[in-house]
C-alpha cells in the first residue's frame, strides 16, 4: 500500500494524553502562518492549556476548535508524543502522522501504525547529511539542562539523596557528575552541571566529537574517551550520573550494567534521559513526573520518558518553532515532493503502508527494512 503523496487539505492537532504531558504541537503563530498558506487547522479544544496557550488564541490565529474524533479526522496530524493505546483507532491508511516516536521503546506502537498502514514521521529520526538532528535538538538541548537540574535537587538530603551541594563550597569538594555522551543533551547537561560548579567527567566514544566541544569548555570539565575499564573506574564515584546517549531510530545501547549500579554509593542519582530510547542503564525503568523517581540499590533513577514536558511553555515554542518549516512543506507539496525538497525528511520516514522504512527502527522491531523512496512510488 503506498503513501498518501498529495499535497494535503486539513492538519490536526489532537491534545497530548500521555501522562503528565502538557506540550501541544503548534502554537497560534504557527497557526496562523499555516491558515495564511491556505491550510485548514482544526485543533482539539484545550490543546494547548498545559502550555498556556488558551483556546481563543488558537481561533483568532484561524483555528478552528473541535473534536479529538475531528482533529484525528485531518491528513496530517501533528504531535508532540507517540500514539497512546486509546489513539491506536484513529491510526488510518491515508492518514500522515509527525511527531515524536521513539518506537524502539514503544514497539506496541510500531506495530499499531504497521497494523494500520499509516505514513509516520519521527521527529527525531529526521538526519541532515551532517549527522545532525534538526527536530530533536532544541528538546534534547532542553532535557540536557533539566538532568542536571533535577539531579542537583535530587542529590538534597531531603529528596532522598546523599545529602551532597553540586558545587560544594569552600574547604569542600563539589559533587562527582558523569555524564555519558558528548551529543546535545549529554553537553548542554555537562556545560549546566560546569556552571554550577560541580566537577563534571564528559565520556564519549568519539574523539572527533570531544575535540570539537573543547573550545567550549568551562568550569570543572573533563572530557574523556569512554571506554569500559573508565566506565567501570568512574561510574562509582559518581554522585550524579547522567546518561545521555543516543543512536537514531534504535535502541540505545546499555553502557552501565546492574554490577555497576551496586557499586555506587546510597543516595547517589542516575538521571537516565536515553530513556525514551530503551534507557541506557539497566537499573532504568521509564518513570513519570508524577512519579519520578525509583530508589533500585540504594541509588534513586529518574528516567521519566518526556522530560521537556516539566517545562511546556518553553518546550513547546522550541519545538514549533524548528518543525513548522516541515509541516509547511509535507503539507503544502505532499510527502513525494517534500522529501525531494528536504531530503533529510527521508530518515524521518519511520513507517509507509504497512512497512518499516528506517535502518535503526527495524533493527530495534526485529523485522524487514525497505527503503522509503521505495514505498512513496
Amino acid at each position: 500500500m503506498a503513501a498518501p503523496t498529495a499535497p494535503i487539505a486539513s492538519i490536526g492537532v489532537p491534545r497530548e494524553i500521555k501522562r503528565d504531558e502538557q506540550r501541544v504541537a503548534l502554537t497560534p503563530d504557527a497557526v496562523r502562518e499555516l491558515v495564511s498558506h491556505g491550510f485548514t487547522v482544526r485543533i482539539e479544544a484545550g490543546a494547548g492549556s498545559g502550555a498556556g496557550l488558551d483556546d481563543e488564541a488558537f481561533t483568532a490565529a484561524g483555528a478552528l476548535l473541535v473534536s479529538r474524533e475531528e482533529a484525528w479526522a485531518a491528513h496530517l496530524v501533528v504531535k508532540v508524543k507517540e500514539p497512546q493505546p486509546e489513539e491506536f483507532d484513529f491510526l488510518r491508511p491515508d492518514l500522515v502522522l509527525f511527531t515524536y516516536l521513539h518506537l524502539a521503546a514503544y514497539p506496541a506502537v510500531g506495530r499499531a501504525l504497521l497494523a494500520a498502514g499509516t505514513t509516520a514521521i519521527a521527529y527525531e529520526t529526521v538526519q541532515l547529511d551532517d549527522g545532525s538532528l534538526p527536530l530533536l535538538a532544541p528538546m534534547s538541548e532542553i532535557a540536557g539542562r533539566l538532568a542536571a537540574q533535577v539531579g542537583a535537587h535530587l542529590l538534597e538530603k531531603p529528596h532522598g539523596g546523599r545529602g551532597v551541594l553540586i558545587g560544594g563550597c569552600t574547604g569542600v569538594r563539589p559533587a562527582r557528575v558523569v555524564v555519558l555522551g558528548a551529543g546535545s543533551v549529554g553537553w548542554n547537561a555537562a556545560r549546566l552541571a560546569a556552571a554550577m560548579d560541580a566537577e563534571v567527567l564528559l565520556l564519549d566514544h568519539s574523539p572527533e566529537r570531544l575535540r570539537r566541544l573543547e573550545s567550549q569548555r568551562q568550569g570543572r570539565l573533563v572530557s574523556l574517551v569512554s571506554s569500559r575499564g573508565l566506565l567501570e573506574r568512574l561510574v562509582p564515584t559518581a554522585d550524579l550520573l547522567i546518561g545521555a546517549v543516543l543512536l537514531p531510530g534504535d535502541r540505545a545501547p546499555t553502557l552501565v550494567d546492574e554490577a555497576l549500579v551496586q557499586q555506587m554509593r546510597p543516595g547517589s542519582v542516575i538521571v537516565d534521559v536515553a530513556i525514551d530510547q530503551g534507557g541506557c542503564i539497566a537499573t532504568s525503568q521509564e518513570t513519570t513526573h508524577t512519579e519520578p523517581v525509583r530508589t533500585v540499590h540504594g541509588v534513586q533513577h529518574y528516567a521519566v520518558g518526556n522530560m521537556p514536558g516539566a517545562v511546556p511553555f518553553t518546550a513547546t515554542e522550541a519545538l514549533v518553532s524548528v518543525t513548522l518549516p516541515y509541516i509547511l512543506a509535507i503539507a503544502g507539496r505532499g510527502l513525494v515532493e517534500a522529501v525531494t525538497d528536504r531530503p533529510e525528511l527521508v530518515s524521518g520516514l519511520n513507517t509507509i503502508g504497512g512497512a518499516v522504512c528506517h535502518p535503526g527502527v527495524a533493527k530495534a522491531l526485529g523485522v524487514h527494512n525497505r527503503h522509503p523512496m521505495a514505498c512513496l512510488h
